[in-house]
């Protein structure tokens, strides 16, 4: 009886259970504090040397339905020029190349990270001219760049345009989202590789996406009651993780380390406001202290109401119109209210939403409550 093949499989299953008992000796503590909100580490940090970069590019679409740029756009007669002496096409002096067919467009990209020659990534085109539509193009050999300016790609396809224009004789038009700009699925092939440096460091670097002193020091702990001491920080920002030297073996302890739990470290509760579109945002957590707020409104309506005077018949006068203005002044019904100390994100929206304020008047009296130091919280303005 041959038994090589179960001794074998007997060595490897030795081998396996060698490299496991380390990490479930130490996996026994828990990997995050009870209460404390627990999040998978590939959402808190990226990976340094595994990024996007972006690619960017000038190009052509041709085959469109009269849509194209007009003649007023100068650079697009010169692109199509440009294009036809590289195939001999010889065109007379100071013409004026006229192709409503034609689009210029900028052609943008993301080169994933790790990518090599011959895959492909999609590409977004996007008029540069006072293109119509650019429904039914087709988009010529453009070479895509990077911020090196050496090219990474070369784009080219059908664009699939996700809008639509439509326009009568008469002048009156219909547009249905935005048809000067659309897509390419897979339209671009990577011709050069971005070099990183992820498989030839000692260590793992990983960049927290909100820096945080103590996320980083619970993903230290983490990693070191799962894996041993191989992590360290020095600061909110990153965390060192001494990796395997082998590139598969790498490979497959990054993976293990992105599905790790690790417990996120309370962050200050901010109010958010967008002062272009009026949004007011308040996270949980936003407490206010004892404070007493009074907030009024001030309305000035200005009407213009332009009248003719007329001259009496037979009359010498002229026809001529007379503005007439009037102003007037409203003074809102201003109501004070106030809040208990520690009232919560509800007491807060319920209250105002009480006196029928605006989202300007909530922007204006939080704003007014952080100056006078009467909220636990951020406010961030965008």
């Amino acid at each position: 009886m041959n038994l090589a093949p179960i001794r074998a499989a007997l060595a490897l299953g030795a081998a396996l259970l060698v490299f496991a008992l380390p990490v479930q000796a130490q996996s026994r503590a828990p990997s995050q504090a009870p209460g404390v909100p627990a999040r998978p580490l590939h959402s808190l940090v990226d990976v340094e040397g595994m990024r996007e970069n972006q690619l960017i590019g000038y190009g052509l679409v041709v085959g469109l339905q009269g849509s194209g740029d007009s003649s007023q756009i100068r650079f697009s007669g010169q692109t199509v020029e440009n294009m036809l002496k590289q195939f001999g096409v010889k065109l007379p002096e100071r013409s004026n190349t006229k192709a409503r067919n034609v689009a210029t467009v900028m052609v943008s990209a993301v080169f994933p990270p790790g990518y090599r020659k011959g895959q492909s990534i999609d590409v977004t085109v996007s008029s540069m001219g006072d293109a119509k539509s650019l429904r039914g193009g087709v988009l010529l050999l453009s070479p895509l760049r990077g911020a090196d300016g050496e090219v990474y790609a070369l784009a080219q396809g059908n664009v699939v345009v996700g809008g639509l224009s439509a326009q009568g004789a008469s002048g009156s038009s219909v547009t249905v989202n935005t048809p000067t700009a659309g897509r390419v699925p897979n339209g671009a092939t990577v011709e050069r590789e971005i070099e990183s440096d992820f498989d030839t460091r000692e260590t793992v670097t990983l960049s927290l996406k909100r820096p945080h002193f103590q996320t980083a020091t619970n993903i230290v702990e983490a990693i070191n009651r799962q894996f041993g001491t191989l992590a360290t920080t020095r600061n909110a920002t990153s965390v060192d993780v001494v990796a395997p030297a082998n590139p598969t073996q790498r490979v497959a302890f990054v993976a293990m380390l992105q599905a790790l739990p690790v417990a996120v470290g309370t962050e200050t509760p901010k109010v958010v406001f967008n002062s272009r579109t009026g949004t007011v945002v308040i996270a949980d957590g936003v407490r206010v202290r004892p404070a007493a707020v009074s907030h009024g409104s001030l309305k000035v309506v200005i009407g213009e109401q332009p009248l003719v005077s007329q001259p009496a018949p037979f009359g010498r006068g002229e026809t001529k119109v007379v503005p007439q203005s009037s102003v007037a002044v409203e003074q809102g019904s201003g109501r004070m209210f106030s809040w208990p100390p520690g009232t919560s994100l509800k007491g807060i929206i319920d209250t105002i939403n009480s006196t029928g304020a605006s989202p300007d008047d909530i922007m204006a009296i939080l704003q007014a409550l952080d100056q006078a130091g009467a909220i636990d919280g951020e406010l961030v303005v965008i």
